[in-house]
């Protein structure tokens, strides 16, 4: 019987421990950099070596929400210089304590990329939708000069021209059902180098074979606690028949050929405000000419 007390006395200081490492450290002191060269098809070698800056769900508004951490990766963003920031919705989280209070928080955490002057290209979240903050997102982003993609597409400038140049393509939220494919490919010229930009990863498996040779997503934290050496599957929205890949790159069954996702386990917080073995990341990816 003692043998079993001190047994679970010690497992019961291990998981407070455990529990204060997931709150206090892990979400608000350590930052990933997943850095990759990608392989981009008809990049133009005078974009070659364009590199690509990305964050995701910073999720103002959630309680005791990392805010400290969305500003840190802000900073490290503009510090790479990337050619071109995304960035990948879930801007916000509650309706409280009220949508302009936190569509200027947002604003003010994105203030340093915004003076920076990189081409920054955004789509929207499920909860920037359940929310009703859209509208409000969309006029501040736009104000500061930050292109919203929805189901649309935008060349980068000094990536070429036409078919030449680079394209991000941004796709509407998976919820509420604003996912139009055609519509985002439709801007596209035949031909052209493109990353495609969506918040759920869901959606990549309806982009058509070689559409999108790099996507990237976010929305799934990675599922905020994931166990060492089992697949990270995000509880966030998900279901039996919702399978996603919740974090890094997809195996080569989830999408079409020709297609490749990331999914960066992005900033922010939902449900609780816990992160372990799934810790806040900054995407830099360094698109390489096929030539």
């Amino acid at each position: 019987m003692t043998w079993l007390l001190r047994t679970a006395a010690a497992l019961g200081v291990l998981l407070v421990l455990l529990l204060l490492y997931g709150v206090l450290v892990e979400p608000r002191l350590l930052l990933d950099e997943e850095r990759a060269q990608v392989l981009l098809p008809q990049l133009a070698e005078d974009a070659d070596g364009t590199l690509v800056g990305m964050i995701s769900d910073p999720q103002i508004g959630m309680w005791w929400a990392n805010e400290g951490m969305v500003a840190r990766a802000v900073d490290e963003l503009v510090e790479a210089e990337p050619d071109l920031a995304l960035l990948g919705g879930d801007y916000v989280y509650s309706e409280d304590p009220g949508i302009p209070e936190q569509v200027e928080t947002v604003m003010d955490l994105l203030q340093p990329l915004v003076d920076s002057g990189i081409p920054t290209y955004a789509v929207l979240g499920n909860h920037d939708h359940a929310v009703g903050a859209v509208e409000e997102l969309v006029a501040a982003f736009e104000e500061a000069g930050i292109t919203v993609l929805r189901n649309e597409a935008a060349a980068v400038p000094g990536t070429g021209e036409g078919a030449e140049a680079l394209h991000v393509v941004g796709l509407g939220a998976a919820w509420p059902g604003e996912v139009d494919v055609d519509a985002a490919l439709a801007e596209v010229p035949d031909g052209a180098p493109r990353v495609a930009l969506m918040h759920n990863p869901t959606v990549f498996p309806e982009l058509p074979a070689g559409t999108a040779p790099l996507a990237l997503a976010g929305h799934t934290h990675c599922g905020q606690v994931a166990l060492p050496g089992t697949p990270r599957w995000s509880y966030l929205g998900l279901t039996d028949e919702e399978e996603v890949v919740a974090d890094g790159w997809a195996p080569e069954e989830y999408g079409a050929d020709g297609n490749r996702m990331f999914v960066s386990c992005g900033l922010g917080f939902s449900t609780v405000p816990v992160r372990i073995n799934a810790a806040p990341q900054l995407v830099l990816f360094e698109l390489r000419a096929d030539g």
